[in-house]
C-alpha cells in the first residue's frame, strides 16, 4: 500500500473526522476554453481519481464555481466512490437569498446537483459584515440547524473576508464547528491573519484554510524571490513553501488548495505526503523572500472575481493580472499588447470609479484607484514606445 495525503493528528472539539490535510478545491479546475467556465471533465475526473487514490478525501464545491457547474461536476466525479469514503463541502451563496424559502430551495438543488443525502462540511459563504446581515433574519439559520439536525448537514461553519473584528462578532452570534478563512504567508500580516486565526483557535474550533498560495500568486513571486528559496532548497517548488507554512500551524484542519491541472496536484500531494514542517532557519528566508516581493508593488488580488460583473464591462481581475505580470516582470512590450488585446470596454480606462466593487472585494483593493494609475501607466508606456 501507497503512501497517502497527511491527516492531521489533533483532535478538534466537535469534529471526529479524518479529512486528509489537503482539501481538493474545486472553484479553479480544468476548463475546455480560456474564457468559459465549461469544465474540461476528462482532465478533472483524472485529477480527482489521483487525488482519491492518493489519500485526499475532503472535497469542496460552491453554488457559483464554474458558473454553477461545478455542483453538477463533482456530484459526477465522486458517485463511484462509497459516500462514507470522502467528506464533501458545499456553501450556502447568503447574496442569492432574501428568505427561509430561497435557503430551503438552494441547499435542495445542491444536494440534487452533487448527488448526495448529506454534507459532511457546510459553509455560510464569504461572510462579511454586510453579508451577515441575512443570516439574522428569522427562520435561516434555524433551517441550517433544522438539517444539521436531520443529519443533512454533519458541520456547520463559514467562509469569511473582512476584518478581525467583523469575525469576532460573527463567530460569537451563533453556534459553529469550524471556520475558513484566507491564511498564507503573505496575509498572515497584510490582512491580520494572524489576528483571525487567533480568534477562532480561542474560540475553539478547527481552522480551514483558503487561498493558501494566493490564487497563484505565492507559486510564482518574482525572480529574485524564488531564487532564494531554490537556493534553500532546490528539492522543494515555490508553492510547496506555501502550502507547508500553513499545515506547520496546529488549528488547521484542511488546506483548500483550487488545483487546475495535474502538476499542481502532484506536488501538493507530494508536499502533504512527505510533509516536513518549515524549520527555524526555513521561515527567515521565507521571510526574506516575501520581503523582496513585495518590494515589488504588485496588487494582491487573487481572481477570485467578487468583483464582478462590473457594470461597465471592466475586467477587474484581468486588468490586475496584467499588471502585476508587469510589475514582476517588466516587460513593457507584453504589457501594452496584452492590455491592448483585451476588449476595450474591459480595460482600466472604462473605469467610472461607481464603487460598487469595493464592497465585494475580499482584499480589500481600492480598485478604482488601481484602475487610474493602470490606465495612467498604459498611456504613458504607449507614448514611449
Amino acid at each position: 500500500m501507497g503512501k497517502h495525503v497527511r491527516v492531521k493528528e489533533k483532535l478538534f472539539k466537535g469534529i471526529k473526522d479524518n479529512p486528509s490535510l489537503l482539501g481538493f478545491g474545486c472553484m479553479r479546475l480544468p476548463t475546455r476554453f480560456e474564457d468559459k467556465p465549461d469544465i474540461d471533465e476528462e482532465e478533472a475526473q483524472k485529477m480527482i481519481d489521483y487525488a482519491y487514490q492518493k489519500g485526499v478525501n475532503y472535497f469542496d464545491t460552491a453554488y457559483p464555481y464554474h458558473g454553477g457547474l461545478s455542483e453538477t461536476f463533482i456530484g459526477k466525479a465522486l458517485k463511484k466512490y462509497p459516500r462514507s469514503s470522502f467528506y464533501l463541502a458545499n456553501k450556502m451563496p447568503g447574496w442569492l437569498i432574501e428568505s427561509v424559502e430561497d435557503a430551503k430551495r438552494i441547499f435542495n438543488e445542491q444536494l440534487e446537483k452533487c448527488q448526495v443525502d448529506y454534507f459532511d462540511y457546510y459553509l455560510c459563504h464569504a461572510l462579511n459584515k454586510k453579508g451577515f446581515e441575512i443570516y439574522k433574519e428569522p427562520g435561516i439559520m434555524d433551517f441550517l440547524y433544522q438539517m444539521k439536525d436531520e443529519g443533512k448537514i454533519k458541520h456547520l461553519g463559514f467562509s469569511f473576508h473582512d476584518t478581525p473584528e467583523v469575525l469576532d462578532d460573527i463567530i460569537h452570534t451563533f453556534d459553529w464547528d469550524f471556520v475558513m478563512i484566507q491564511l498564507n504567508y503573505l496575509d498572515w500580516e497584510f490582512q491580520d491573519a494572524k489576528k483571525q486565526y487567533d480568534i477562532i483557535k480561542n474560540y475553539g474550533v478547527p481552522c480551514l484554510v483558503m487561498e493558501p498560495v494566493r490564487g497563484g500568486t505565492l507559486a510564482q513571486l518574482s525572480e529574485s524571490s524564488r531564487a532564494l528559496l531554490k537556493e534553500a532548497r532546490p528539492d522543494k517548488s515555490i508553492a510547496s513553501w506555501a502550502i507547508r507554512y500553513v499545515a506547520s500551524l496546529d488549528n488547521v484542519l484542511v488546506i483548500l488548495s483550487g488545483m487546475s491541472n495535474q502538476a499542481q496536484t502532484d506536488d501538493n500531494i507530494s508536499t502533504l505526503t512527505e510533509f516536513e514542517p518549515l524549520t527555524d532557519e526555513e521561515k527567515l528566508v521565507l521571510n526574506k523572500a516575501l520581503k523582496v516581493f513585495l518590494d515589488k508593488n504588485t496588487i494582491p488580488c487573487t481572481d477570485c472575481k467578487y468583483c464582478l460583473p462590473c457594470p461597465e464591462g471592466v475586467n477587474i481581475p484581468g486588468v490586475f493580472k496584467i499588471y502585476n505580470e508587469y510589475a514582476l516582470s517588466k516587460f513593457k512590450g507584453q504589457f501594452i499588447n496584452r492590455y491592448e488585446a483585451m476588449k476595450e470596454s474591459e480595460r482600466a480606462s472604462s473605469c467610472i470609479a461607481c464603487g460598487m466593487c469595493l464592497e465585494n472585494c475580499p482584499q480589500r483593493i481600492e480598485i478604482f484607484d488601481r484602475m487610474f494609475e493602470i490606465n495612467a501607466l498604459y498611456q504613458s508606456l504607449k507614448r514611449d514606445a
